[in-house]
């Protein structure tokens, strides 16, 4: 069933992966949103960041830290 969803993917870099990702993060869902909509096909939440007038490095940050809070 996987290799069947896998095949069908237009994302070398999701279609080639050895193993499923825990989670993934974008920056930008627009530009994104193949990579958002594949991961969605294989059940890989996916944690999604508004692109807004700030910096992006703060926006990595605020994101990381969030999740890294959340995991420990």
């Amino acid at each position: 069933m996987l290799k069947r969803k896998l095949s069908i993917l237009k994302m070398d870099e999701i279609k080639f992966m050895t193993r499923l990702l825990d989670v993934a993060i974008t920056l930008d869902q627009q530009e994104e949103y193949t990579a958002l909509r594949e991961c969605g096909i294989l059940g890989i939440p996916t944690i999604c960041s508004v692109p807004a007038n700030v910096d992006v490095i703060a926006s990595i940050q605020l994101i990381l830290i969030k999740l890294i809070s959340t995991i420990f």
